[in-house]
């Protein structure tokens, strides 16, 4: 079996997706509050607007990554995000494709060549 390499791979188109995933495994969230979480939890080094979270939001909806639901909070309407099985299974590849990822640029970075293990 030949393993075929990605010539494109998604790491960087992927980051807000995985880092979505990540936010609503431990509690369902609604999109600015994610917004504001990643900021947070990234000491402000990641400032994700609106404009990239929800377009990811919806898409994992669309897959089954995800489920919305509808609340009113304080007279208000939002719409809360969690994760479904699927959705798990999701944050649990690409957190391990990431890994790889991080661990080779690291390499590189310290002028070491990546031996990725099989």
């Amino acid at each position: 079996m030949t393993l075929k390499a990605k010539t494109n791979p998604p790491f960087m188109t992927g980051v807000p997706e995985l880092l979505v995933l990540r936010l609503l495994k431990a509690r369902a969230m609604y999109g600015y509050e994610i917004v504001a979480e990643l900021r947070e939890q990234s000491g402000a080094v990641i400032q994700a607007g609106e404009g990239v979270i929800y377009p990811v939001l919806h898409a994992l909806e669309k897959d089954g990554a995800l489920k919305a639901s509808r609340k009113a909070v304080n007279g208000r309407s939002r719409v809360y995000y969690s994760l479904t099985d699927k959705g798990q299974k999701r944050l649990e590849g690409l957190s391990q494709e990431w890994s790889r990822i991080a661990e080779a640029v690291g390499a590189m970075l310290k002028g070491e060549r990546h031996e990725p293990a099989f």
